[in-house]
């Protein structure tokens, strides 16, 4: 891919999650995706990305802002930093009890491009910080 057609994939990506359409995320992700999980684990296929989704979908309430993306001259590679604005709708297991606080953090994304599609989702932001301005 170019890098002008990895940039539009990726805003594409942007815009289905500010639109909490899952399916449309979904469907730009390589079958084999790997997903690295901030301060998580690896998660390998479209399946797992679906299930992920899910899961934050139920304690999340996020839009991106301020997003913007770099992508490598061989547009086999591409970031993004922007800034998660959300509400922590519900308790996840082992962090602070929700109860709508409002939270604003910068977060990053490092996608790998193959065959048109995302071969990779590794997200960076800093926890400790999330943690402080939710308790």
């Amino acid at each position: 891919m170019s890098a002008d057609e990895t940039r539009a994939l990726i805003e594409r990506y942007f815009q289905a999650f500010n639109a909490s359409d899952y399916d449309a995320m979904e469907a730009l992700l390589h079958e084999d995706v790997a997903h690295d999980i901030n301060q998580g684990g690896r998660e390998i296929g479209r399946d797992a990305f679906r299930r992920f989704n899910a899961e934050m979908a139920r304690h999340y309430d996020e839009t991106l802002r301020d997003i913007e993306i770099m992508v490598s001259q061989g547009g086999n590679r591409a970031a993004a930093e922007f800034t998660v604005d959300g509400r922590y709708m519900a308790t996840a297991e082992g962090l602070p009890p929700a109860d709508g606080q409002h939270y604003s953090i910068p977060a990053g994304i490092f996608f790998d491009i193959d065959d048109g599609r995302i071969s990779r989702v590794t997200t960076y932001y800093n926890l400790g910080q999330w943690i402080a301005q939710i308790s």
